[in-house]
């Protein structure tokens, strides 16, 4: 598998990388069963709300390094708003790309800032606690990477159906039998969503 230079580099010495004592806010997201973990801290100065100090842990593959690496890079100094506007294309493009079947990984980055981010506000009385729908259940598949072409389920009109009813989450996925990455994507499917205490059960028709 070909790497960037840049995506080696932020491998083998990442930056901001170690747990954060007494942070103001943390995210964990994704699971080491599933084979990619990432843990980010922030540090917040509550007068400009700018992120004086960042870090993060990381249990995954290189790309699942080098971009955590490289997000928190990004992020620090920023205000939680510039933070916010931080995505995963902005990650891997600083890395100079990353493999199509890796591209999820910038996702899993940008997606644990976001969320530590998210956590900051709420705890702070910045932002409500959002409620859980089915915009919500739209909005974590819109992080799902088909592998293949390193674009999300959603954008490629592979997501049919999305409902949600007392607990009970129905997601219709129009992709063959014969895809090879149909396992994979329901397996982050799942991660995404059995995070959320609202959600009791799953069901994915393919």
């Amino acid at each position: 598998m070909q790497y960037s230079e840049k995506v080696l580099d932020h491998f083998m010495h990442p930056r901001n990388i170690g747990k954060m004592e007494n942070p103001d806010a943390s995210a964990t997201e994704g699971s080491p069963a599933c084979g990619d973990q990432v843990t980010v801290y922030l540090k917040v100065d509550d007068k400009d709300l700018t992120i004086k100090d960042i870090s993060f842990l990381s249990y995954g593959c290189a790309s699942n390094i080098a971009t955590a690496s490289m997000i928190t890079d990004i992020a620090k100094g920023k205000t939680l708003e510039e933070a916010k506007k931080i995505t995963w294309r902005e990650a891997m493009e600083a890395l100079d790309g990353l493999p199509p079947v890796k591209v999820h990984c910038s996702v899993l980055a940008a997606d644990t800032l976001q969320t530590a981010i998210s956590n900051y506000e709420i705890a702070h009385g910045l932002k409500e606690v959002p409620n859980f729908s089915k915009e919500t259940i739209l909005d974590e598949l819109k992080k799902i990477i088909y592998p293949q072409v390193g674009e999300d389920i959603v954008s490629l009109k592979m997501v049919k159906y999305v409902g949600f009813t007392d607990g009970e989450v129905l997601i219709d996925l129009n992709i063959p039998s014969f895809d090879q990455w149909r396992g994979n994507i329901a397996d982050e499917i799942r991660e995404h969503l059995e995070k959320y205490p609202e959600v009791k059960d799953i069901q994915i028709n393919m």
